[in-house]
């Protein structure tokens, strides 16, 4: 692997972005993220995937400067309108973070796909990784879990208009005000966004190879309380059971904590909350913070402890 000295993060610990340092004051972030559509309304669809490309930065520490759409586009079998349609949702929501957009690239293609390459900036010093926790150190989730089990509800027809509304509004929340929050903190020790591996795949990334453990206490991990019975009744993402195969040997899970919560634990998020760790009074702190501001069910989920090593531990 080709190493440089202003490589600050590179592809060594499954980061969330890369970061370069320009000069002293100054590193730049890189991240890309495109996906198939999750919902029915294009413009939603450009949305979510902006929302999710842009949570990459934000989760390093960073601010987002400019992006460059993704776009790959069945020409053919689809009306140009709904492509259209994604690219104003995604400009909006570019709009709204102060992100500007300078190009891009489109290929056609017989499934379509959306999402962007994103460019930000940080101090050098103050970038933030997703391990670096200490024993005793809280930490915060700032969304409900759920969103990929919801898709999954949607697509078998069972999902009614509130659950999908309140999936949708998660989905397309920017993590950019919880980031803002956590970065005025003195002491944030680590940080990621929860995505594609699930908060538990997640969570894992933050202790492997690590000298310090997880626990997260389940009964305090929000999520949308209308899953539960889709889950025990089977309905949920394949992308779940490889979540739970992938991490499994990381992953001590006590009789306390039901299945059905186990799985939503591993329940595969798209542009999904911070994950954060930081010292336990700063952290109550910062989730006073975030209520205050409408982050409502910003919560602490959990505490890094010294043993087992390596591990997360579900309570």
């Amino acid at each position: 692997m080709i190493s440089d000295p202003n490589l600050i993060v590179g592809m060594e610990h499954a980061e969330d972005a890369g970061v370069y340092k320009l000069r002293d004051d100054l590193a730049i972030i890189q991240t890309v993220d495109f996906f198939t559509p999750i919902v029915d309304d294009p413009y939603i669809f450009g949305q979510i995937a902006v929302t999710n490309a842009l949570s990459d930065v934000y989760a390093m520490g960073g601010r987002p400067l400019t992006a460059m759409n993704i776009v790959c586009f069945p020409i053919k079998k689809m009306d140009i309108s709904i492509l259209r349609r994604i690219l104003q949702g995604g400009l909006e929501k570019m709009r709204e973070a102060g992100v500007i957009l300078v190009g891009g690239h489109s290929v056609e293609d017989d499934e379509l796909k959306y999402g962007l390459a994103v460019t930000g900036v940080i101090h050098p010093d103050k970038v933030l990784l997703n391990r670096g926790g200490r024993v005793g150190d809280k930490v915060i989730l700032t969304k409900p879990l759920g969103t990929g089990i919801v898709s999954t509800v949607l697509k078998g027809g069972l999902a009614d208009e509130e659950l999908v509304k309140k999936s949708t509004e998660c989905m397309t929340t920017l993590n950019k005000e919880a980031a803002d929050l956590m970065v005025g903190m003195p002491d944030v020790h680590a940080c990621t966004d929860i995505t594609g591996f699930g908060f538990l795949g997640h969570a894992c990334e933050m202790v492997e190879d690590s000298a310090v453990g997880m626990k997260i206490h389940a009964a305090a991990v929000p999520y949308f309380p209308e899953i539960r019975e889709f889950v025990e009744m089977g309905v949920i993402p394949a992308g779940l059971h490889r979540n739970r195969q992938y991490r499994a040997n990381l992953i001590d899970v006590e009789e306390s904590c039901p299945d059905w919560m186990v799985d939503i634990l591993f329940d595969p998020q798209t542009s999904g909350g911070l994950l954060i760790v930081l010292p336990a009074d700063q952290a109550e702190q910062l989730i006073g913070k975030m209520r205050a501001q409408g982050i409502k069910e910003a919560a602490l989920v959990g505490e890094i402890i010294a043993e087992p090593r390596g591990k997360v531990l579900v309570v």
